[in-house]
């Protein structure tokens, strides 16, 4: 693959952590997203939140969550995993959660279900940072699902009447839900959702096909609870705990350029192919988020990367940049060995690939 310049930006453009404004800190730029092998189911998932039919023991368990600010942060003090499958119909989901004391109070369809304890997916089919989705449940077994445009940070707006026909999803708990009186030992979730649900906004083909790799995020959100008058209630002025599969290193879930990587194979033995284009999206996103910072101070876009601030190595002409009408576009051009391509980035965040 080619070599990618690295983007330097002046300081007062480009803070150096995340309390100081910084949208892109380096914590951020250097994490390298989580890879899964999702095989193909051999037989029927049967989904009662237990995941214990024989499908599921070919599915490897993901890397245990941590916060989601990675090694910013202390490891999370309960354990969460996560295993996935597949089939012709439907992308499956389960995920385990070490928990002394189970407990939710939402019962509406559609409620905010981070309020509760809950287990969230987000996943975006072709990788490009718009048009993904997003489903939320608690430990009663209450969903929300939501379709998002493009990411909060770009004005996009949730679509709360995106529904998902056919959902199935169940919740085993290993304990007693909502009784301090006990210890528990904690929850798991099965969640499977229909390919042709997720096919209206892929871009791409759905079912996924062999060795396709889609974009995907787990979160799980534990409050800091005490008991009055015999009923958990979260301790007032604690902040909520985000543990995630692959770690954001901001608090903020929707930064799909962070999600893991999800490979559909045949069986949880094939290897994990690399994303060729990551060295070029991190240079893309280097522009981006300066160029945020710049629009912040300056209540425009810059029109060039020398108006942006930024000193460019060596292979400056690797780097592309244009105004367009919208705002402005970047793009990088490499090559993989499926061939070239060009990557290129917008002042959306949009993302896109495409072969030379």
């Amino acid at each position: 693959m080619k070599s990618l310049p690295v983007l330097f930006f002046a300081p007062v453009l480009f803070a150096a952590d995340a309390d100081s404004g910084n949208e892109w800190p380096e914590k951020m730029r250097k994490i390298t997203p989580r890879g899964y092998v999702c095989p193909r189911a051999s037989g029927p998932v049967i989904i009662d939140g237990k995941a214990d039919d024989a499908a599921w023991a070919a599915a490897p368990w993901t890397d245990d969550f941590v916060d989601i600010e990675g090694d910013a942060k202390p490891k999370p003090f309960l354990r969460t995993r996560a295993k996935m499958l597949w089939d012709d119909e439907y992308f499956y989901v389960t995920a385990d959660m070490e928990e002394p004391h189970v407990w939710g109070t939402l019962t509406k369809h559609d409620s905010v279900i981070f309020y509760d304890p809950d287990f969230e997916v987000f996943i975006d089919p072709d990788g490009d940072s718009h048009e993904y989705y997003e489903f939320e449940m608690n430990a009663l077994n209450t969903g929300w699902d939501l379709f998002l445009p493009k990411p909060y940070k770009n004005g996009g707006k949730a679509d709360d009447s995106w529904e998902i026909p056919g959902l199935k999803t169940a919740v085993h708990v290993r304990g007693t839900l909502n009784n301090p009186a006990d210890k528990d030992d904690g929850w798991s979730v099965e969640i499977a959702i229909p390919w042709k649900v997720l096919a209206a906004k892929a871009n791409r083909p759905a079912p996924a096909k062999e060795g396709d790799q889609w974009r995907v995020g787990f979160s799980r959100v534990e409050w800091l609870i005490q008991t009055v008058n015999g009923k958990y209630e979260k301790i007032p002025g604690k902040p909520e705990h985000n543990w995630i599969w692959s770690a954001q290193g901001v608090v903020d879930m929707h930064r799909p350029e962070r999600w893991g990587y999800v490979q559909f194979s045949k069986d949880a033995s094939v290897p994990l192919v690399p994303d060729f284009s990551a060295p070029a999206r991190n240079v893309l996103h280097d522009v981006y988020y300066a160029q945020r910072a710049f629009r912040k101070m300056n209540g425009k876009w810059a029109k060039s990367l020398g108006e942006l601030g930024a000193k460019i190595g060596q292979e400056a002409g690797d780097v592309s940049f244009k105004v367009t009408d919208g705002g402005w576009e970047a793009s990088v051009s490499i090559t993989t060995p499926g061939g070239a391509r060009r990557v290129s980035i917008n002042h959306e965040s949009r993302v896109q690939e495409e072969r030379k």
